[in-house]
């Protein structure tokens, strides 16, 4: 089943996090996970830079360990870096500690101050020892961009349809992303619409 919005009940159960920017102004906040990729993130990189746009890199600790020249392209763009776990590792099927200690290495080579969950999965021990050191980002629209199914035009209508001020994006930074065959599109679509991006949190 694709969840295009997380559920209700996560804002309830992770007080704090953030799902979307409260404000009813024309602002939209973009987030890339999984990178820094070879591939994909020189592209990204290029499209942000000829909007003008900046946007949340939440990095795996192991690719930001072998990629470090690519952490440091994305901050030298005035993009910032955020932590996204060492390995992928999912918070429902991973212990609390070891869990926690996985996001703890990957500060070295990410954030040690904003962190993403892996597919939105968080168990509340979890959280309530990360969110001591880190504030916690979900999102408020996932358009499966990863997903060949869905494909580059069924991403960006479904982005096309669900913004709304404040809006969360989560796009990913890999090979098998579709992002950016539509990223352009999909800026452009928006600015013309009266929205500005922003990473203020």
């Amino acid at each position: 089943m694709r969840l295009f919005r997380p559920w209700l009940l996560f804002r309830l159960l992770y007080p704090g996090a953030l799902f979307r920017i409260k404000t009813r102004k024309k602002i939209l906040c973009l987030t890339f996970d999984d990178g820094p990729d070879p591939i994909s993130t020189p592209a990204i990189l290029e499209i942000l830079d000829k909007y003008y746009v900046r946007a949340f890199f939440f990095c795996s600790g192991e690719a930001a360990e072998k990629y470090p020249q690519l952490v440091g392209e994305i901050r030298n763009r005035g993009h910032i870096i955020g932590n996204h776990g060492y390995n992928h590792s999912d918070g429902w099927n991973t212990p609390a500690e070891k869990y926690c200690n996985g996001v703890k290495s990957a500060a070295v080579f990410t954030s040690d101050r904003y962190f993403r969950p892996p597919y939105g999965h968080l168990r509340l021990k979890q959280f309530r020892n990360l969110r001591r050191t880190y504030k916690i980002i979900f999102w408020d629209i996932m358009p499966y961009d990863f997903d060949p199914e869905v494909g580059a035009e069924g991403s960006l209508r479904l982005l096309e349809k669900k913004i709304k001020p404040g809006s969360v994006i989560v796009l990913h930074d890999s090979p098998v992303s579709s992002c950016r065959d539509f990223l352009e599109d999909f800026i452009e679509s928006s600015i013309n619409k009266g929205f500005s991006f922003e990473v203020t949190i």
